[in-house]
C-alpha cells in the first residue's frame, strides 16, 4: 500500500508539473498570457504539442485522484 501513495504523489505531483510547462509553452509561444490566467475560458489554442502535454498532465492527475479515491473506499 505504501508504493500505491508514493505513484499516487509522484502522478499528481508530475502531473501538476507537466500541465504547467504546457501553460508555459503556450504563454512562450502566443505570448497571451491572460488566456493562461484564466484557463477556465476555452480561449487557448494549443499547438499539437502543447495539446498532448496538456492532456498528458491532466491525465496524469486525473489518475492519481482516482487511485487515491480507490484507496480511500477501499480501506
Amino acid at each position: 500500500m505504501m508504493y500505491l501513495a508514493m505513484i499516487e504523489e509522484f502522478l499528481f505531483w508530475g502531473g501538476l508539473v507537466v500541465f504547467l510547462v504546457s501553460l508555459g509553452l503556450y504563454a512562450g509561444r502566443t505570448k497571451d498570457f491572460k488566456s493562461v490566467v484564466m484557463f477556465w475560458q476555452p480561449t487557448a489554442n494549443f499547438n499539437e504539442v502543447e495539446f498532448k502535454v496538456n492532456r498528458a498532465g491532466l491525465s496524469m492527475m486525473v489518475v492519481a485522484v482516482a487511485m487515491r479515491l480507490i484507496a480511500f473506499f477501499m480501506g
